[in-house]
């Protein structure tokens, strides 16, 4: 018996068809799950990019805003993801006051109202992610969403490749350049 299993291990003589049929639907699951994870890395990338691009435009800007202005900032983001669906935007001017130790909202804008308007009550929800910042100081916030469905969902047991439908958000703090705050028309800008 010592004899046949010594034999057997030893023996590395095989046929590449029945050798093909076991490796290759795991070279495909393997082909598949890589194109699957770099798009996703790439959807990820591109809308990152996206709403720093909006960001720093909005911290260039010297004069007040109009309204459409925020809504043509939507149409750029849209056309820099590549897709007109599944694309959401708020652009929030936000202040410090240190008197009453939170984030104040000066006004906050999202093109046909795809995402609710921040308000000071619901920004302190966010204070995590905003830098410390000065008493009276101001900055932009511009949150991104960007709906992304992968191309391919991989099922094979227990070797599932499944990322799902994801919304790829984006938060992005930004100083105004040029002046100390950025004001909208139409809001009181003291």
């Amino acid at each position: 018996m010592r004899a046949l299993l010594k034999r057997f291990f030893n023996d590395q003589t095989g046929s590449i068809v029945a050798e093909a049929v076991i490796v290759l639907p795991f070279m495909l699951w393997a082909y598949l799950a890589l194109f699957v994870y770099w798009d996703a890395f790439r959807s990820v990338n591109i809308s990152q990019k996206a709403a720093y691009t909006v960001s720093d435009m909005l911290s260039r800007e010297m004069v007040t805003l109009p309204t459409t202005y925020v809504d043509g900032m939507q149409t750029l983001m849209s056309y820099l993801v590549g897709t007109t669906t599944g694309v959401r935007m708020r652009v929030t001017s936000v202040t410090y006051s240190t008197t009453k130790k939170q984030y104040q909202v000066e006004w906050s804008r999202s093109p046909n109202n795809a995402l609710p308007q921040l308000t000071t009550t619901s920004i302190a929800d966010l204070a995590s992610q905003i830098p410390t910042m000065a008493d009276g100081d101001h900055v932009m916030l511009v949150e991104t969403e960007v709906d992304y469905t992968p191309p391919f969902d991989i099922d094979m047991g227990d070797f599932s490749i499944n990322i799902g439908n994801r919304v790829m958000k984006q938060f992005v703090v930004a100083r105004p350049r040029f002046v100390p705050k950025i004001c909208l028309t139409g809001v009181t800008c003291t």
